[in-house]
């Protein structure tokens, strides 16, 4: 796994991010809490908004679908719906990702983009998907302006993954992800340029006993 500055994200040095923070309870991650947040969303913003500039490209309208898929009793135990890229895609190769891409002019809006990008990947129908709103914007040192789109979706969907793009679609307890005991905070310097960004290293667990378990690096603008 290599990232646009030529480095293995996985080799750099990390810490626990500061902050006594808890991890959430399945309570507050069910579908019903979530449709709550969303309609009255409390003031927050990330810690990391931007990233610094690998170029001088202007940054290109994008979105992202954040899919959190309901599985458990009436959507108890959420899951984050995710993939690997291929590696030979010209950014962003080989790396964990939300379905997504760039806006395009016949998009009617970020949510339409989201939708339409997640039914291109992985094959998921937006009939499938309740879209809650937004996250606040990102804006990747790779020039991509991007908008994060929530929706839950139905444990009823059915993917089919682009081979071209997707090298593999997995799911990911959304409690595992909002446990800042999987936070780890990395730092890197290069050129005199200070670079910070997150990672939740996941296992995923194998389909057989015999099967180890696949690691799944989730870092940069998706963690």
């Amino acid at each position: 796994m290599k990232s646009a500055l030529g480095f293995d994200p996985r080799d750099i040095p990390w810490t626990s991010p500061s902050g006594e923070w808890p991890a959430l309870s399945q309570e507050h991650l069910a579908a019903d809490r979530l449709k709550a947040v969303f309609k009255n969303p409390p003031e927050w913003s990330p810690e990391v908004k931007r990233e610094p500039k690998l170029g001088h490209r202007l940054a290109k309208a994008a979105a992202v679908l954040i899919p959190i898929v309901l599985r458990g009793e009436q959507g108890s135990e959420p899951h984050i719906l995710l993939t690997q890229r291929t590696v030979h895609l010209s950014s962003h190769a080989g790396q964990i990702a939300f379905p997504g891409g760039k806006v395009d002019v016949e998009d009617a809006s970020v949510e339409a983009a989201a939708l339409r990008e997640a039914e291109e990947e992985v094959g998921l129908a937006p009939q499938f998907v309740e879209v809650l709103g937004t996250l606040p914007e990102y804006i990747t040192g790779t020039a991509f302006h991007i908008t994060p789109v929530v929706g839950l979706v139905s444990p009823l969907h059915k993917v089919t993954p682009n081979a071209f793009e997707v090298e593999a679609v997995f799911e990911v307890p959304l409690a595992f992800l909002m446990n800042p005991a999987n936070h780890r905070l990395h730092e890197w310097e290069r050129d005199g340029v200070s670079r910070q960004w997150y990672s939740m290293p996941y296992y995923e667990p194998g389909t057989f006993t015999s099967q180890p378990d696949t690691e799944r690096f989730i870092w940069g603008a998706t963690a």
